[in-house]
């Protein structure tokens, strides 16, 4: 009578501690940690690579592929001197009028960042590119969330030029 009741209370008690790893097939528990350690292997070598260079006035042109307004997609010209930014437009060749949608992304650096708080926050997905010789990321990606639509991040960075 009692071998019943416990082999029950096993397979409920089995069940509920193995809940939340049962809401992820055994390959997306397998990938994460993997996916996640890589990714910030190249962040750290592409980082490290950039820092190296040790460039501080340089311009780049940035693409914002978000589900925002028309104004915080650029594209823009991105130049830095010293650590300032100043940004541009490259429909109208004038500065930006609201710079705060950029501020985010106005320094390679600050790029950096992005890829570190995906990889911080776990992003569902994250898909960068990188510059082979200088390291600075020429396309990132991030999906935070498989379930909210809407919230990704699509980077484009091109036109790479350090200036005088």
């Amino acid at each position: 009578m009692r071998l019943p009741i416990i082999i029950g209370a096993t397979l409920l008690l089995s069940v509920g501690l193995n809940i939340p790893v049962m809401s992820q097939s055994a390959i997306e528990i397998a990938q994460i940690p993997k996916a996640n350690n890589l990714d910030l292997r190249r962040l750290n070598f592409n980082r490290r690579l950039w820092n190296e260079q040790n460039i501080s006035n340089y311009r780049y042109t940035l693409s914002n592929g978000c589900f925002c307004i028309p104004e915080a997609r650029g594209p823009v010209i991105i130049e830095v001197r010293n650590g300032q930014a100043t940004i541009t437009s490259v429909a109208t060749g004038q500065p930006v009028a609201n710079p705060e949608f950029f501020a985010q992304y106005n320094t390679i650096p600050k790029l950096f960042n992005v890829i570190q708080d995906a990889l911080n926050r776990q992003a569902y997905s994250l898909n960068i590119n990188y510059s082979p010789r200088l390291g600075y990321p020429t396309q990132i990606n991030i999906d935070y969330d498989s379930q909210i639509a809407d919230e990704e991040i699509y980077l484009t960075i091109e036109n790479f030029e350090v200036i005088q």
